[in-house]
């Protein structure tokens, strides 16, 4: 019976012993820093990196932006102030008085008043005749 117990006892030694090669096995490509997940870990870890660093760099271009926008708006906010005390202004101005038509500056043309006669100097008298 001893030798059935140290039999079994060797067996189960060497079944732990191979489950502990393979378990010892799998954990080293699991870990393995270029096809595992260790190099998955070290990849993700360099993207959180950079982006912590773009989200940096977006905070601080808001910031500045927002800034600008708020300062923008006050200069907006003040114009239309203005805006609105000119346009009550104008309601203030008396109505204009409407010019009489005046005659035009040049004569009509030939063809929308006819043939236009006009005096020359005496010595184009004799050409127009």
């Amino acid at each position: 019976m001893d030798l059935i117990a140290d039999i079994l006892l060797v067996a189960g030694a060497l079944g732990a012993g191979l489950y502990c090669h393979v378990l010892a096995r799998r954990l080293s490509r699991f870990n393995d820093l270029e096809t595992g997940v260790g190099g998955a870990v070290a990849v993700l870890s360099a993207q959180v990196d950079d982006l912590a660093r773009t989200l940096q760099a977006a905070q601080k271009a808001a910031g500045t932006e927002s800034r600008t926008l708020e300062a923008l708006t006050e200069r907006a906010e003040t114009v239309a102030k203005r805006l609105e005390l000119l346009v009550a202004a104008m309601h203030d101005l008396p109505e204009p008085v409407p010019e009489p038509p005046s005659r035009p500056a040049s004569p009509p043309a030939e063809s929308e008043a006819g043939p236009v006669f006009r005096r020359s100097a005496p010595a184009d008298r004799e050409s127009a005749i």
